[in-house]
């Protein structure tokens, strides 16, 4: 491991990485140094990147009328500035100081990626020969009986349309599936092979996850209306089970995926529903909305056997990104899902957040 990488290792929530995830995310930092007594934050807009110190010392400021001295590498330097309690107002170096910072939507890509490759379930399906596929030529074998199935909690009629629309195909090894960048057209479900999901960051292609038969990709850019953020390259050959646009909106988005306003969400709870941070433990511990309990998005699918099914989960993320994709992963288990409109970000101060 790099000198750097080492030191990410101990930042949170990058330290939730595992060793080879933290290496490639090297090449996506950005390191500087500056004197005694210059204002870090100017310029910075901390609502989209993470900034951590190395070294050094710094004055924060906070809008509360608070102050903090913090040192590079230890304690609340190993968080994200303005990330946790009160608004940071202003941060002085105090010292000569060394920074890093990275593009928070790369980050939370990353993150992403991590915890929904991470906790795959350990079941016949996920691990059965790629002979036998999910799949035959002829005829496609019911979504609702597949141990690992991906939409379980869709009505009958919205599983028999999306069967009847859905095309598989076989990819080569190799094959770009979908490259970073385009527009999405299709939402892809592994029936046989693996694949390489990376995003091009400095001129290298960083790994953000491989996934094998039974996992799905291109969600996000489909869901959020964005172009695809990152490129998927067949590790092996393999057939894919291709959704359309317009057939992943109306028959997996709408019915899966419901957004819900704070005051909304708020009214949930109060009536007996629960907040749900998907972020990862060092995440939930300093920013999170009173009375949440912290389900990470990695641990979801196994997690969502213990969950009530009578309940209503509201679930939250910094962004939106993680909690649409943990709530996306409840909702085909037949929960009742909300994700909070925007996530933290969007919300105000923490301090604002009753």
């Amino acid at each position: 491991m790099s000198e750097l990488a080492e030191i990410l290792f101990r930042l949170e929530p990058l330290n939730a990485l595992p060793a080879e995830r933290l290496h490639d995310l090297v090449v996506a930092c950005r390191r500087e140094q500056l004197p005694r007594n210059e204002e870090v934050l100017a310029g910075r807009n901390l609502g989209r990147e993470s900034v951590y110190l190395l070294k050094g010392e710094l004055r924060l400021d906070f809008a509360d009328g608070s102050i903090e001295v913090i040192v590079g590498g230890t304690g609340a330097a190993l968080h994200p500035l303005g990330k946790r309690g009160p608004a940071v107002r202003s941060a002085k170096a105090i010292t000569n100081v060394e920074l890093a910072s990275f593009d928070d939507s790369l980050l939370d890509a990353v993150l992403t990626w991590e915890q929904l490759s991470g906790g795959g379930e350990n079941d016949e399906a996920a691990h059965a020969p790629e002979a036998t596929g999910w799949f035959t030529e002829s005829t496609f074998v019911r979504v609702q009986t597949l141990a690992r199935g991906l939409f379980p909690a869709l009505p009958p009629n919205a599983i028999d349309a999306l069967l009847a629309r859905a095309k598989r195909f076989r990819v080569a090894q190799g094959q770009a599936v979908v490259r970073e960048g385009e527009a999405a057209e299709y939402y892809y479900v592994i029936e046989t092979g693996r694949c390489r999901i990376t995003r091009r960051v400095g001129g290298t292609d960083l790994l953000l996850a491989e996934l094998a038969g039974g996992d799905a990709f291109g969600e996000d850019a489909l869901i959020d209306g964005s172009p695809c953020s990152a490129t998927a390259t067949m590790i092996t050959e393999g057939v894919l089970l291709r959704i359309s646009r317009a057939d992943f909106v109306q028959l997996l988005k709408e019915p899966l995926l419901q957004r819900i306003s704070r005051p909304a969400a708020e009214l949930a709870v109060k009536r007996g529903g629960i907040w749900v941070d998907v972020r990862f433990p060092a995440e939930y511990a300093f920013d999170k909305i009173p009375g949440a309990i912290n389900l990470p998005l990695n641990e979801i699918r196994d997690a969502s056997r213990s969950l009530d099914p009578g309940k209503v989960y509201v679930l939250y993320c910094q962004s939106g990104k993680r909690s649409s994709a943990a709530a996306f992963l409840l909702s085909q288990r037949g929960y009742k899902a909300f994700v909070l409109d925007g996530g933290l970000r969007s919300q105000g101060p923490p301090g604002a957040r009753g």
